[in-house]
């Protein structure tokens, strides 16, 4: 009966930490309302992971304690001894997540509800203190318990998991927004008209570009490097291709742009839509285990207008390729593929085939281009050769369709230093490491380069071809870096034994900029959200109020400058 009422303790504990990460996922989702429909399936869930692995190790914790102990316990099914440690290790646990999660994802988060859940954190540091203090005084005044002490610890919990809940509310009604297709009327741009051209990179690190550049090994780059303009991006958290790529094509932050995430999650049971995750708390476990129901956002998601929207809407031509929430494709005033064409299969009921790319007349050209390219880039798991594979398929239909169409400002997105990076980071990087054989780094050594050497040829290929008033652009949103030593170990405890590259601590992003009108030089850090208001600025429009970006004129020449004042408009949302 002893260790049942050391595992009826351990049950307590694990619950309750079950329901601090409960209330921590409602803090981060303010739209999801306390109603018992939607909260009761998402606690359930909470608990079948957290809860119940939870309870596994506080239980082998008493068990060892009660093995190695000179004097062993017998505790009560409810000990006030147990419970007193138990309840102040989750507490203070819970308080540094609200505190971590708070300082990360705040630019995720809308200010009233980042105020809220500042108050819910500061409550919870209180009530774990509280609770420490109730275990120190027992285990140094009194072993046995008492009604006081009792009364005392459950008045702790308690306001513990009802403070927070209490400053996080009932739920932030979120105002229904939406805004009207402006395509305008298809116009060939003159001779005399400047093309923007933006290659967006998943995963790309001027840390890794600079000195291969200087080495030759990135001739291309190395030119932008020299002779262009370079500075670093912040990014944000979560580092996600969604969120980031909604950030850098609107201009705008996540409480703004409304994608805090590249999916949406849904427990097993119930309606509850979460849309963030908390961090630094193995919460993707529960998508791993299948605890929550991925839902991947499509472009019907973002709740402010991308810059090809806005362009479309003032009647300059746009193409638009392999962009994160562009699927299903939307009408523009050019052309658009979105991120889904290599999924593309020649089976008669394909249903991603119909909603891939606008307009209607360039599908089966995207269509055959996307079948041609299926056998190289097959299916998961993703390879270095089918990433490159994919990448080339989204470089042959941007000048394909550019051919024919020639939009004046062309973003086109390569994803396959992502998947790269992660897989082949530690052989790039092999001191970083210290664990790869020389015969790991003769075989994989140059894939990562490799992978950059392609992306290499393209960025050469588009400067060989730019107009005199052309502006080119090459945009990171987020670099990678080397997983950290305890990370590698969880990521072979989960089944992921070759992850060595990461970009879960936001590493800096970049732009290069390369044109006639540009200034050499390495200049201040800048922010992905500056994309937009910058590609506006040079094409003589005016940049929205509402934007959390600037335009970085100072990567142009004076003469640019001097004849190209900056001008203002209050929004372009409808």
């Amino acid at each position: 009966m002893r260790y049942l009422r050391m595992l009826s303790n351990s049950v307590v504990g694990g619950t309750l930490v079950a329901a601090y990460v409960t209330i921590l996922i409602l803090q981060l989702n303010p739209h999801l309302a306390l109603h018992p429909a939607d909260l009761a399936p998402l606690a359930a869930t909470v608990w079948l992971f957290y809860g119940v692995n939870l309870t596994v190790l506080f239980y082998a914790l008493i068990v060892i304690r009660q093995l190695v102990a000179r004097s062993p316990m017998s505790p009560g099914w409810l000990s006030l001894r147990l419970l007193a440690w138990l309840s102040a290790a989750a507490a203070m646990g819970a308080s540094g997540l609200m505190w971590l999660n708070l300082r990360g994802l705040q630019p995720a988060l809308e200010a009233e509800a980042a105020r809220r859940m500042t108050v819910g954190a500061v409550a919870t540091s209180l009530c774990a203190l509280s609770l420490l203090t109730i275990a120190v005084v027992h285990y140094s005044f009194g072993r046995r318990g008492s009604r006081v002490g009792g009364a005392l610890l459950a008045l702790a919990v308690a306001a513990s998991v009802g403070l927070p809940l209490v400053a996080r509310g009932v739920g932030i009604d979120r105002p229904l927004e939406s805004s009207r297709l402006d395509v305008g009327s298809w116009m060939p741009t003159s001779d005399a008209s400047p093309h923007v051209m933006v290659v967006l990179l998943d995963g790309a690190s001027l840390e890794f570009i600079s000195p291969a550049a200087a080495d030759g090994s990135l001739p291309n780059f190395g030119r932008l490097l020299d002779t262009g303009a370079s500075f670093h991006l912040a990014t944000l958290r979560p580092t996600q291709p969604g969120p980031v790529w909604a950030a850098v094509a609107t201009g705008k932050y996540p409480p703004q742009h409304g994608i805090q995430s590249t999916s949406t999650y849904r427990p097993l049971a119930g309606q509850a839509v979460i849309e963030l995750l908390p961090q630094r708390s193995f919460a993707q476990g529960l998508v791993r285990l299948g605890f929550l129901t991925e839902v991947p956002n499509t472009s019907g998601a973002l709740r402010a207008r991308p810059l090809w929207n806005i362009l479309s809407g003032v009647g300059v031509s746009v193409g638009v390729v392999g962009m994160p929430l562009t699927h299903p494709a939307q009408p523009v005033h050019g052309y658009l593929v979105s991120d889904q064409l290599h999924l593309l299969t020649d089976s008669p009921i394909d249903t991603v085939a119909a909603d891939v790319a606008y307009p209607a007349d360039v599908l089966p050209l995207v269509r055959r281009a996307a079948l041609q390219a299926a056998e190289a880039i097959g299916v998961e798991p993703v390879t270095a050769s089918s990433s490159v594979a994919r990448d080339e398929l989204y470089d042959d239909v941007t000048a394909m369709l550019q051919g024919r169409l020639d939009a004046q400002v062309v973003a086109v997105r390569f994803q396959g230093l992502d998947p790269i990076g992660h897989r082949f980071l530690r052989y790039a990087m092999p001191r970083a490491f210290g664990d790869v054989s020389e015969d790991e780094e003769r075989q994989f050594g140059q894939v990562l380069e490799d992978s950059y050497r392609s992306i290499d040829d393209r960025i050469g290929v588009l400067m060989a071809s730019q107009g005199p008033e052309d502006l080119l652009l090459i945009v990171s949103g987020f670099g990678m870096e080397p997983v950290a030593l305890g990370s590698r170990l969880l990521a072979r405890a989960f089944g992921d034994p070759d992850l060595s590259g990461t970009h879960e601590r936001a590493p800096d992003g970049f732009m290069l900029a390369y044109g006639a009108n540009v200034q050499a030089g390495r200049l201040a850090r800048g922010s992905i959200v500056d994309v937009v208001p910058t590609v506006l600025y040079v094409l003589g429009l005016p940049v929205g109020r509402d934007l959390d970006g600037v335009p970085r004129t100072d990567m142009f020449s004076d003469t640019f400058t001097a004849a190209r004042p900056i001008t203002f408009i209050p929004t372009y949302e409808r």
